[in-house]
């Protein structure tokens, strides 16, 4: 596995910084969109999907389904190339659930995607109850191979939470493929989100603790955002679920970090959803300018990751 504990002048472990150690060139992930469907949305589990998610907020204008993986990611790579014409890339297979196939099914589309020009690794979102030996033996091949991420949305260490939110699995089911996974040498990413309904600062706190006594190399965190079409926006105008301001939400933020071990690369803090999909929060910040604002409240705070990860506190309680 490559070296997950590069150091940083950040008082994070970016992802940014690590992603440079590994590739003497610049990378970009270009999405795909596979054509893989949920578990959460045709009946084996659930119908209508997590109450958050809709996949209009992270799905590019490159992506097609309709289209093969290569003709996706030669148009992905038109789009970024004009900027960096040296870049190299990782087909990020992102919408909905991109191991909910057969193996063989699996294998012609993650190999059409690393068979492609400039292609040099991929990354392959999923959920933590999509996963099974057989698909994992064989990405344990295949990162033997190549760059290889598996990303689970893990949302939150909550199982009532992940209840109300229609998630469909428990936690334990997060840290067992996790587990799984890391075992085997593959990088393991996750996604969670801070400010899911019921969840105040202290279960916030908790989780990143939770999570933290996982083998996770990667975290993504994004902030509750409430957005069109999806059942999160009838309980916003119903009344009872608050969003976080951007201050407020920087103070959240710089609490969880120091309690999240400080091996764990933090690939991003927020998602920023098009404006005409997004109603709550509005910040008017992009990505970068957050990012910029959050770093400097670490340094002003004296604030850095896992600060506070193993101090004999309640947090550190399973």
């Amino acid at each position: 596995m490559q070296d997950l504990n590069k150091k940083t002048t950040l008082p994070y472990n970016d992802f940014g910084s690590w992603i440079r150690s590994i590739f003497p060139f610049k990378i970009q992930k270009i999405s795909v969109d596979a054509g893989f469907s949920c578990p959460n949305r045709d009946g084996r589990i659930s119908y209508g999907g997590c109450a958050f998610c809709n996949n209009s907020t992270f799905n590019p204008a490159y992506c097609d389904k309709n289209k093969t993986i290569k003709e996706q990611l030669e148009k992905g790579k038109m789009f970024f190339r004009n900027k960096y014409p040296e870049m190299r890339y990782l087909a990020y297979f992102q919408a909905y659930t991109n191991t909910y196939g057969n193996i063989e099914q699996l294998k012609r589309l993650y190999e059409e995607a690393l068979n492609t020009e400039d292609i040099v690794g991929i990354v392959i979102g999923t959920r933590p109850d999509c996963i099974n030996s057989e698909i994992l033996d064989y990405l344990q091949s295949l990162s033997r191979q190549t760059f290889v991420i598996v990303e689970y949305g893990i949302e939150s260490a909550n199982n009532d939470t992940l209840k109300r939110i229609n998630r469909g699995h428990t936690f334990e089911c997060s840290r067992n493929a996790i587990e799984e996974t890391t075992s085997r040498g593959i990088i393991t990413g996750g996604h969670i989100i801070l400010g899911l309904p019921g969840e105040d600062t202290n279960e916030n706190i908790k989780q990143a603790s939770l999570i933290s006594q996982t083998s996770l190399n990667i975290i993504k965190i994004h902030q509750l955002q409430i957005i069109r079409g999806t059942k999160l926006e009838n309980d916003y105008y119903q009344g009872g679920i608050h969003t976080y301001d951007v201050d407020e939400y920087i103070e959240l933020l710089a609490k969880y970090i120091q309690h999240l071990r400080s091996n764990i690369i933090i690939d991003r803090f927020t998602s920023q959803s098009p404006k005409d999909l997004l109603i709550a929060p509005d910040w008017g910040l992009k990505n970068y300018e957050f990012t910029n604002k959050f770093v400097n409240y670490l340094k002003k705070n004296n604030i850095y990751q896992g600060q506070l990860w193993g101090k004999n506190n309640k947090y550190n309680q399973q």
